[in-house]
């Protein structure tokens, strides 16, 4: 699991496993890893069937229907096929290998362990299946054995993209910050598209205090659309670490972060917000900037709609109205407000308690939230 430093002093942690191309009947081996947040054991899939074993069929039947109850997430079903197989036919290391998988993936680690060690025990030579083990021992937080089996596929495959990765994780769970670090780069010097390896690199450079060379990773991840890497963006342009100071900029990302649900951004903005108001105790200049900062952020707004004339100083989401185009509208309403545009947020209310005939009902769910939350800071009245 890799933990993430906050401003705030709280500490996150998301925990990474191997991703399983359930299609192939293996784990992938692609050139872009793609890793998600899960819990420590997996999620167990869809696991019923009207599919079960022909009362009669070959071994490779058995496991041609195996694999494709696996690639429809069937996985009780694809265990009973993938059995009957290796009960017919022992030595089909494929069946065995895919047996491995489902197991994984119905949660039973020890099973899968057991079923994937002996396969590994007389065909050595089957990186993907090893892979899967690897996987379910991470699962397993064993991460000595984990990293054994890592390290053999990389000696007899050097190129293995997947590997490496995990890898990275293992040995960051294991304290050695260099060796994940290490890992990351080598995933990233052959596959700079692997956005996860290079927010996962940022974060464990963040922990090893080595913040100016975290910014950059942290900046690619952001700008690829990663909602926590967008985050550290803005932490970064707020404090002037690894960039020049911007409040703008971390305004900017900081706003497209909490719109993907990331809690602490929308505290970065409120912290912001409660400065700009002299709630907090900052001297008059900070006040200043901050706000000067909000200002330029909602001008910059304007960038994104060449096509629209403002009139006067009316907020961006006006014109958008005057235009019939309510569906934009009520978004770009919604973060000129938050950057303190006091028009905007009346207008806001309006809309909330009127709405426009043919164009946008009264109570509309997102303009309530966001009158919520500006309830709670004092920008607005309570709403119900």
């Amino acid at each position: 699991m890799i933990s993430e430093g906050l401003m705030n002093g709280t500490t996150r942690f998301v925990v990474l496993v191997l991703p399983i191309a359930l299609a192939s009947g293996c784990v992938t081996t692609g050139s872009a890893p793609a890793p998600t947040a899960v819990a420590a054991t997996p999620s167990p899939p869809a696991t019923t069937s009207d599919s079960a074993p022909p009362a009669a069929a070959d071994p490779a039947r058995l496991l041609d229907l195996g694999r494709a109850l696996l690639a429809r997430g069937e996985m009780v079903a694809a265990t009973m096929a993938l059995r009957e197989a290796l009960h017919l036919k022992p030595d089909l290391a494929e069946a065995r290998a895919s047996l491995g998988l489902a197991l994984y993936a119905m949660g039973d680690l020890d099973a899968a362990v057991e079923e994937l060690r002996g396969l590994l025990r007389v065909r050595p030579d089957l990186a993907e299946a090893r892979l899967t083990l690897a996987a379910a021992l991470v699962a397993r937080q064993d991460w000595p054995a984990a990293r054994a089996e890592l390290e053999t596929a990389l000696a007899a495959s050097p190129d293995l993209l997947q590997a490496q990765y995990t890898l990275g994780v293992v040995r960051y769970a294991q304290g050695d910050l260099t060796g994940a670090i290490e890992a990351y780069r080598r995933v990233l010097a052959r596959e700079p598209r692997a956005i996860d390896a290079r927010y996962n690199l940022a974060l464990v450079l963040k922990l090893a205090r080595r913040d100016v060379e975290a910014t950059p990773e942290f900046l690619a991840a952001a700008e690829a659309g990663l909602p926590r890497a967008q985050y550290f963006a803005g932490a970064a342009y707020a404090t002037g670490v690894g960039v020049p100071r911007d409040l703008v900029a971390a305004i900017a990302w900081w706003t497209r972060a909490a719109e993907q649900g990331v809690t602490q951004a929308e505290e970065g903005l409120a912290q912001l917000r409660q400065s700009a108001s002299g709630r907090a105790r900052r001297p008059p200049a900070d006040r200043q900037a901050v706000e000067q900062a909000f200002g330029e952020y909602r001008a910059r707004l304007w960038n994104d709609y060449p096509d629209i004339a403002r009139q006067g100083d009316e907020p961006l989401g006006a014109a958008l109205l005057r235009q019939g185009r309510a569906r934009e509208a009520v978004p770009v309403l919604i973060r000129e407000a938050a950057a303190l545009s006091e028009p905007a947020q009346r207008m806001l209310e309006t809309l909330y308690d009127q709405g426009i005939e043919g164009q946008l009902p009264a109570h509309d769910a997102r303009i309530l939230t966001y009158l919520k939350s500006a309830a709670a800071e004092g920008r607005s009245r309570p709403r119900p």
